[in-house]
C-alpha cells in the first residue's frame, strides 16, 4: 500500500474491523456487479470509493432519460451510451486508482460462468428473475459469495448467499424457479429513487463485510424495507434441502475452509 493509499484509505484503516490488513484486502479485491442501474450505481460508487481493485460492470442496455430519476452513476451527457461505458467513465472521475472493466452485454451462458469465476464477490443488481437464478446457479459452481438485491415501488430487499457455506441457502431456496412469484419492473410500476441507493449501499457495505472478514453478514438473513414508513425487518433463511440448485450439493474441504 502507498503513502497516497493510506491516506485517501485512512478512516477505512482507523477502524479496528478493517485496518491496514482489510483494507488492502478491498484494493486486492475483484468484484463483478451485474446491472449499472438503479441498484448497482450506489454499489459500484461506493466499491469504487472505498478502493476495490478491480470492479467489473456488466449491463447491455444504454441510458435513458427516464433513467436519471435515480440512476446516480450516469447524467444527461451519457444518455444514448452503454450503461456499462457510461459507468465505468463515472468511476475513474471518482477513483482513477480503480481499474474498471465494462462489459457491454448480457452475461450469460459461459460468458457469465467465465466472468464469476474470476471474481471474488458477485453482487447482482438486476432486474428479473431469469438473470438472478442464471447467476445463483454459476455463484453456487464457482463457490463465490452473492450479494442480491432487489427493489421497486417503495418495497426493497437484499442478502447474502454465501456459497462458500455448506449450511448457505441459495437464491432459489427463496424464490424457486417454478414458483409463482410475480416479476414486478421499474419500468411498470414505478420505484422511489432514494430506495434504490439505500439498497444497493446496502449491498456495497455487505460485500466489503465479505471482502475483509469484517462484522457479520446477511448469509442467512433477508432483510425487507418498507420505505413508506421507513421500516425495517429481518427473516431467517435456511438452506432447502430439497432445493433443486443447491440441494444436492457436497461442500469439498476447500470451500468450508474459504468460508472460515
Amino acid at each position: 500500500m502507498q503513502d497516497a493509499d493510506l491516506l485517501r484509505y485512512s478512516r477505512h484503516i482507523l477502524l479496528n474491523d478493517i485496518g491496514i490488513t482489510g483494507q488492502q484486502a478491498i484494493l486486492d479485491a475483484r468484484v463483478l456487479i451485474i446491472g449499472a442501474g438503479g441498484l448497482g450505481s450506489p454499489v459500484a460508487l461506493y466499491l469504487a470509493a472505498s478502493g476495490v481493485g478491480h470492479i467489473t460492470i456488466a449491463d447491455n442496455d444504454s441510458v435513458d432519460c427516464s433513467n436519471l430519476q435515480r440512476q446516480i452513476i450516469h447524467d444527461d451527457a451519457a444518455i444514448g451510451q452503454n450503461k456499462a461505458v457510461s459507468a465505468a467513465a463515472s468511476i475513474h472521475r471518482l477513483n482513477p486508482r480503480v481499474h474498471v472493466t465494462p462489459v457491454c452485454e448480457r452475461l450469460s451462458g459461459t460468458l457469465l460462468e467465465h466472468h464469476v469465476a474470476a471474481h471474488d464477490v458477485i453482487i447482482d443488481a438486476s432486474d428479473n428473475f431469469a438473470t438472478r437464478h442464471a447467476i445463483n446457479r454459476a455463484c453456487l459452481a464457482h463457490r463465490k459469495p452473492l450479494v442480491s438485491g432487489a427493489a421497486v415501488r417503495f418495497d426493497g430487499q437484499v442478502s447474502i448467499f454465501d456459497m462458500r457455506r455448506p449450511d448457505s441457502p441459495c437464491y432459489h431456496c427463496l424464490y424457486p424457479e417454478n414458483s409463482d412469484a410475480d416479476e414486478v419492473r421499474c419500468a411498470e410500476n414505478g420505484v422511489f429513487s432514494p430506495l434504490v441507493g439505500i439498497i444497493g449501499a446496502t449491498q456495497a457495505a455487505e460485500a466489503l463485510k465479505l471482502i475483509c472478514g469484517a462484522g457479520k453478514t446477511l448469509n442467512g438473513r433477508l432483510l425487507l424495507l418498507d420505505a413508506l414508513d421507513m421500516q425495517w425487518r429481518s427473516i431467517k433463511l435456511t438452506r432447502d434441502s430439497e432445493c433443486d440448485v443447491c440441494g444436492q450439493y457436497q461442500p469439498t474441504a476447500d470451500s468450508e475452509s474459504a468460508a472460515n
